[in-house]
């Protein structure tokens, strides 16, 4: 699909493209390239425009305009539509105005030609629990600042769920304080790659020989920011170890990653130590014992389905079973603090079998069970393969309103939540956990509240001023050979972490 933005539409472009995918998601793929500007009508076509109507200056006055033309590929029907409204504004807010009336006709219109109603309305960014927190932190009430959100359009089931999560959040935001700083290490191997995944992994039958040079050059690179965080008077918040699938390490390659954060880094001041056992074909008491050993105190087993067809479907090597035994074995080896994913809207997935998985899930009693919806990249086999259009139409919707309830039925709470591109019904992905055992990490990574230093291949640290909203980004190499080919560069790199705080706190 070709979306067309001209006149003051250009203004907020991005904003208008990422709403019209939604609009039209059903019928097309979500990540498409989007052309702009294109003289020639495309076969099928959405023409934005925007236009200044007239101008009272003294008045502060001016009315806009947007016409929507939309070319219907099966028909060759032209739909025409406009709409225009009179706004009121100050000179020097007149870009923020102007990009808002222009995104709410533009919604307008699009509702009407679809019959299709966003439940986050104009809302675009990934982060919306933030802007609540935002509106909170500027003297906002909670009524107010609902109200911004149903100005946006946001449905009302939305907003109490971002209000929610963001209530929960406060007291773990409160304790982040100008020198906290949260440890991520990225360990990019899987067993195999799932149909849906677009992260930077790679299987381990393929990239076995790799696997020894990563741990031992990560290992280097964890000391080095242990170093750095010492000198600069940091303070470790919490570990998070990702990936990839951690446990695809042996336990003795585990074993030398956790003994060198256990000795560079004060762990007995962290709130939190989480490692990723995503996949129950990875795991084993060994490896087990060897993460509660080092003082890991968070884990999270992965199911993404309990249903064993669709678990075959998208190339997970295990049975639900499998989940269910790894949950018990962590449980006996000490683990009180499990969280579990899954995903809405696999393909093969009705609202039924969903449901089956979620209750089956409460009823074990993980700490924390993380609903995400559907999201396929480009890089994605699933999308490439083309299984992709079953995907688009399942019904995601009911699935993720119906683990809401349930969850909350169950004594969760949401604590975390986001949104990604390129998600089936523009839905998002909630953390939910029982009273008390938030996952701190996520909180603090998704409301980018503190910085991150991170480690390994494809991690990025974030650099986060704790004076203002700046955030400065060091990028480590997106793959592991890479990662161990330029290794020296990456070290070099680290040099931006002591730049950074030498300028925040004029040291």
């Amino acid at each position: 699909m070709r979306i067309l933005i001209e006149g003051l539409a250009q203004a907020c472009g991005y904003e208008l493209e990422c709403m019209a995918k939604l609009f039209f998601q059903a019928e097309r793929m979500p990540g498409e390239k989007v052309e702009g500007g294109c003289p020639e009508v495309p076969e099928e076509f959405l023409y934005a425009n925007g236009e200044l109507l007239e101008r009272k200056a003294e008045e502060n006055r001016y009315r806009l305009m947007v016409r929507l033309r939309i070319l219907d590929r099966g028909s060759g029907e032209l739909a025409d539509s406009s709409a225009e409204r009179e706004v009121s504004c100050p000179e020097e807010t007149v870009q923020k105005t102007f990009e808002f009336h222009l995104g709410k006709m533009t919604y307008d219109l699009l509702g009407k030609a679809t019959g299709i109603k966003p439940p986050w309305g104009i809302l675009t960014g990934v982060r919306p629990v933030k802007l609540v927190q935002r509106c909170l932190s500027q003297g906002m009430g909670e009524e107010e600042t609902a109200a911004y959100f149903r100005d946006r359009y946001v449905s009302q089931e939305k907003i109490a769920l971002a209000m929610e999560t963001a209530r929960c959040q406060r007291p773990i935001l409160e304790r982040v304080t100008p020198r906290s700083y949260s440890l991520y290490i990225s360990i990019p191997f899987c067993p195999s790659r799932c149909s849906y995944c677009s992260f930077v992994s790679h299987s381990i039958e393929k990239a076995a020989k790799l696997v020894e040079p990563y741990v031992e050059l990560l290992c280097r690179e964890l000391e080095v920011i242990a170093r750095l965080a010492e000198e600069l008077s940091l303070e470790l918040a919490s570990v998070y170890m990702g990936g990839g699938t951690p446990t695809t390490l042996s336990a003795r390659q585990m074993e030398r990653v956790t003994d060198t954060i256990s000795r560079c880094f004060p762990l007995d001041r962290a709130l939190e130590y989480t490692i990723e056992a995503g996949r129950p074909d990875t795991i084993d008491r060994e490896k087990l014992e060897v993460m509660r050993a080092a003082g890991v105190n968070r884990i999270s087993i992965n199911p993404q389905t309990l249903n064993d067809q669709v678990l075959a479907a998208v190339g997970r090597r295990h049975s639900s079973q499998d989940v269910l035994d790894a949950i018990d074995m962590a449980r006996q080896v000490g683990f009180d603090n499990i969280n579990c994913d899954l995903i809405a809207g696999l393909s093969g997935e009705t609202p039924e079998s969903f449901r089956d998985s979620l209750d089956r899930l409460i009823q074990d009693g993980p700490e924390n069970i993380t609903v995400h919806t559907l999201s396929v990249k480009r890089a994605a086999r699933l999308r490439q393969e083309g299984d992709y259009l079953e995907a688009v139409h399942n019904p995601a919707a009911p699935m993720v309103e119906y683990a809401q309830k349930a969850l909350g039925k169950g004594g969760y709470h949401p604590y975390y939540l986001y949104r990604q591109r390129d998600t089936l019904g523009n839905l998002e992905n909630t953390g939910y956990c029982k009273p008390g055992r938030e996952g701190y990490y996520n909180v603090y990574i998704m409301e980018e509240a503190q910085t991150i230093l991170a480690a390994g291949a494809g991690a990025t640290t974030k650099l986060k001023d704790p004076f203002s909203t700046y955030i400065e980004r060091v990028f480590n190499y997106k793959y592991p050979y890479e990662y161990i080919e330029r290794f020296a560069d990456i070290l070099d790199r680290k040099g931006q972490v002591r730049g950074f705080y030498e300028r925040i706190f004029n040291t």
